[in-house]
């Protein structure tokens, strides 16, 4: 049988593995240590390998993600957990006006080896200030990478390679989908012995040739869960693309499968406004428009701050239901 583990655990087998892998990889943040991290994802990391490889770090976002970021400069590897991801604007000038920039103003001479991972998503009713998707806005700045991972496998193998990456990855999760299971092999089941996604390469996550639902991060099972009723209820064949990492954005694969299916719907639990779907869907139209036998679709969260109410937040979000209804709009 597989393996089947939680996003959660394949997330600290990542970590616990590059801390073994290089003792320049170190864990800071809020309650990492003692209190194994607010999520429970550094359970157990702290007695493992001890206060200088997994630190507790005051309550002070723009302290520690400095601190990470000149530790960096000088070779080490930082993880840094955000208890939520909105919490970066506290540390907006240490991440996008020194970390991402740092490598192209000194010449390519100082490299910036950090990721900042955390939980970047609503629905879990916790109100508009701890309910942040800026995917979008960290993809808008050269010099960083962007990573959003939709399941357990991808989760693993992700932060194992933006771990080793030279340049500062923001790594966005889901607190909605740490506690879900996948099938994730064990490293002795692996013909290289362990689990590395390189960063900027896109997976098809179910093969489809009538229109092309196209997401990232928890959006991705929004779109499987309405490819599966497309197809027992409308005959209707969708193929479900994720990007996994938006900067780099694997452009290949999104347009062969746009050219296959002749129709496309972005799909993400962001703004619409100034969105990863609309570079999406300008890219498609600019390179593939003789392709496309309908305008290419967004599906977003509703434009307004996150809705504290636990019910009208699950509206807000996209539904699998909104997803069928748009696709049959242009099917």
């Amino acid at each position: 049988m597989p393996r089947r583990i939680t996003y959660r655990d394949a997330l600290r087998e990542a970590l616990d593995e590059e801390l073994a892998r290089d003792e320049m990889v170190v864990i800071l943040g809020e309650e990492v240590a003692q209190y194994n991290g607010a999520y429970k994802v550094t359970q157990g990391l702290w007695e493992k390998w001890g206060d200088k490889r997994v630190v507790d770090t005051p309550i002070s976002e723009s302290g520690f993600i400095g601190m990470g970021v000149g530790a960096s400069m000088l070779g080490v590897r930082p993880v840094m957990e955000l208890m939520f991801w909105s919490f970066y604007t506290v540390a907006w000038d240490q991440i996008v006006n020194n970390a991402a920039m740092v490598r192209y103003m000194s010449g390519g001479r100082i490299n910036c080896p950090v990721v900042v991972r955390g939980p970047a998503n609503g629905g879990t009713g916790v109100g508009a200030t701890h309910s942040h998707t800026p995917e979008n806005i960290m993809a808008n700045f050269p010099g960083m990478k962007c990573v959003v991972p939709s399941n357990a496998y991808d989760v693993k193998g992700l932060m194992k390679a933006a771990i080793r990456d030279n340049d500062p990855v923001m790594f966005m999760e889901s607190t909605k989908l740490y506690g879900e299971e996948w099938d994730v092999p064990s490293n002795d089941e692996l013909p290289d012995g362990e689990l590395v996604i390189p960063l900027g390469v896109a997976d098809v996550k179910r093969e489809g040739t009538d229109i092309s639902l196209i997401a990232h991060g928890r959006a991705v099972i929004t779109c499987l869960k309405a490819a599966e009723q497309l197809e027992d209820e409308h005959g209707i064949s969708a193929e479900v693309v994720d990007l996994r990492s938006i900067r780099p954005l694997d452009e290949d694969t999104i347009l062969d499968s746009v050219t296959k299916t002749h129709r496309a719907i972005y799909v993400e639990e962001g703004k619409p406004f100034c969105g990863v779907g609309a570079q999406i869907a300008y890219m498609i139209q600019s390179q593939i428009f003789d392709e496309l036998d309908a305008p290419v679709l967004r599906i977003n969260s509703l434009d307004s701050p996150a809705i504290y109410s636990p019910p009208l937040e699950e509206i807000q979000l996209p539904t699998p239901e909104v997803v069928i209804a748009k696709a049959l709009s242009i099917c």
